[in-house]
């Protein structure tokens, strides 16, 4: 089977099932297909009421999915697209995230956002804030858990979070631990953060034509803090809903401006069927990039 640093040459090709208006069974099912096809990734999503259609939809939550996929697949990557930083204290997600991390045995992709959701925050009395103000929060948290993970102790005062000697034990699996995704197209400060803090970027979607503008702004960033461009991966998130004929143009058109990795999202009643779709063309999805 393909893993990420054996498919380095090719197009990298995730798939996602958003843990909304689904079932257990078939989260399962996409997981052990994404597992057995040769998936480089596999994706939920971070919301606690639904974001397509009518918010009453059921919607399990998203870490606790991410340890039962550590232990339901095998070799496929996992991650979450992307963790709200306001709905947990970052010490305690970063905690989360080196536990998925030892029971994966290093295969957790760290997805991670500013979070954006208002039903969310109203109906749980949680503070959304201004944009910059989650922003702020968000770039202290970057920091933060960072820190957990690498340094005996923390000691960090911001004006969000206060950490005084904070231990973080046990250190993750991969070093300095798991590939930080941050997804966002605020072209000041969200990709002037994925500059200075990101491993991977990550694209909603968007025209051709935006993606390649974003990744330039992106470019500029890393210039201004002195970052090698080179060093964050390019991804974008596209929908499975045309078939896979569109798909491929769709794949294709992203890679001719620097897109590395496609996640494609599956979602709905027939959801399975279109993950196994996509699988019968990841060789094809591989050899455009």
């Amino acid at each position: 089977m393909t893993s990420v640093a054996e498919n380095s040459s090719g197009l990298r090709v995730g798939v996602k099932l958003a843990p909304q208006n689904t079932t257990v069974d078939h989260l399962r099912r996409v997981w052990q297909l994404a597992d057995q096809a040769g998936f480089d990734s596999c994706w939920n999503f971070d919301h606690f009421a639904a974001i397509h259609g009518e918010p009453e939809g059921d919607v399990f939550e998203g870490w606790t999915l991410l340890a039962a996929m550590a232990e339901g697949t095998q070799r496929v990557r996992i991650g979450c697209m992307v963790t709200g930083v306001t709905y947990r204290h970052p010490a305690v997600l970063a905690k989360m995230a080196v536990t998925v991390d030892h029971l994966s045995g290093g295969r957790l992709e760290f997805g991670l956002g500013a979070a954006w959701a208002e039903i969310e925050h109203t109906m749980l009395g949680i503070d959304l804030g201004s944009v910059k103000g989650r922003l702020d929060r968000f770039e202290e948290a970057c920091q933060v858990i960072r820190s957990l993970w690498t340094e005996p102790r923390t000691t960090f005062h911001g004006e969000h979070y206060d950490l005084t000697d904070a231990l973080a034990n046990p250190k993750p699996v991969q070093k300095p631990g798991p590939p930080l995704w941050i997804g966002g197209s605020g072209r000041r400060r969200t990709l002037r953060i994925v500059a200075q803090y990101a491993d991977a970027w990550n694209a909603a979607g968007g025209s051709v034509e935006e993606i390649a503008e974003l990744s330039g702004v992106l470019d500029r960033h890393c210039h201004d803090v002195g970052r090698d461009p080179a060093q964050i991966r390019r991804t974008v998130q596209i929908r499975a809903d045309e078939g896979t004929d569109h798909l491929l143009r769709q794949a294709e058109a992203y890679a001719g401006v620097g897109i590395g990795e496609v996640i494609v999202v599956v979602r709905g009643d027939d959801a399975v069927a279109r993950a196994e779709q996509v699988a019968e063309v990841l060789p094809k999805l591989r050899s455009v990039g």
